[in-house]
């Protein structure tokens, strides 16, 4: 006999890189109806027993619908949009629960509209990547009311081990923001130090592992420096898409007047790698400007005898 829990009927749109392996880890214990515009990432979940939309007024019975979207006009189109919002078509008192990784202030709107609905609403980033999304091993920082998050946290585990709950709606996003800023500023230092090593004559891969096995440590570098050992730069999320992270640093930097001179500086580098074009790469790209800058490369051995 199913639990109340496991009796709740799931919506879940947005199957890119994190969205659809949380769905899938979410449709191995429960009723989940998905979309995306991407009907081939639709037909890859359903293959974990969710079931796939065609129409929005699909979604008119479920209890909890989630997003996972890049965007936040993109998840107001979603949910608001004028022939395809889910909103209209949601019961009153469903709980809607944003994953996505979006502004604060966007957050904020959302639930005043959602209110106005009769929704009920979380916030509820999520930081790990793609392979802890794959393994439903996601950190989950969720804003809202804590009955809500009670009544479906068992649901969330299934996607997130570890879910956290910081307080009034926004909280999620502004406690994402923070973690998001500071790999930021990892990733940052890293392509600002490491080609000015290999400019001074040390060999990158004992660079590589006196970093990932010392003080200098960090998940940016554990993630980051093997790929770039191999001049590869397909990782991670694009910088392109993850810059709103620095925009909002900017903007509650200005509004609130706190100083944040290393974030600034670590912008500056984003900003130059996005100006050179590497907006298509992941973060750990930003150290192509200086590889420029300095005319060398920190790779590993064999491959710069290979490309001889």
């Amino acid at each position: 006999m199913k639990s109340e829990a496991q009796s709740m009927k799931f919506g879940f749109v947005g199957l890119g890189q994190m969205g659809a392996p949380m769905a899938i880890n979410l449709a191995h214990e429960h009723d989940v109806l998905v979309y995306d515009q991407n009907t081939s990432a639709v037909a890859n979940v359903e293959q974990s027993g969710a079931k796939g939309a065609e129409e929005p007024n699909q979604f008119a019975d479920v209890d909890v619908l989630i997003t996972c979207l890049p965007a936040a006009k993109i998840v107001d189109s979603a949910l608001f949009g004028s022939k395809a919002g889910l909103v209209q078509h949601l019961k009153a008192g469903a709980l809607v629960v944003d994953t996505s990784t979006i502004e604060y202030g966007a957050t904020l709107e959302m639930r005043n509209r959602l209110q106005a609905a009769e929704l009920r609403f979380l916030d509820a980033p999520v930081s790990g990547m793609q392979k802890r999304a794959e393994d439903g091993s996601l950190t989950m920082m969720v804003g809202g009311d804590a009955n809500d998050l009670a009544e479906v946290q068992g649901a969330l585990s299934t996607m997130a081990s570890k879910i956290l709950h910081m307080g009034d709606v926004g909280a999620g996003q502004l406690t994402k923001l923070i973690n998001q800023l500071l790999f930021d500023i990892n990733a940052a230092a890293l392509a600002e130090i490491l080609p000015l090593s290999v400019k001074l004559g040390i060999d990158p891969e004992q660079v590589a592992e006196v970093v990932n096995s010392g003080t200098g440590r960090s998940y940016a570098s554990e993630f980051f420096v093997p790929n770039i050992l191999q001049g590869d730069f397909s990782n991670g999320y694009p910088m392109q898409a993850a810059y709103k992270d620095l925009i909002s640093g900017a903007e509650i930097s200005a509004r609130h007047n706190i100083p944040t001179p290393v974030l600034a500086a670590a912008t500056a580098t984003y900003q130059q790698a996005l100006l050179e074009g590497h907006g298509d790469k992941d973060k750990g790209g930003m150290i192509l400007v200086f590889e420029r800058l300095l005319g060398t490369d920190f790779r590993a051995t064999t491959l710069k005898e290979d490309k001889l």
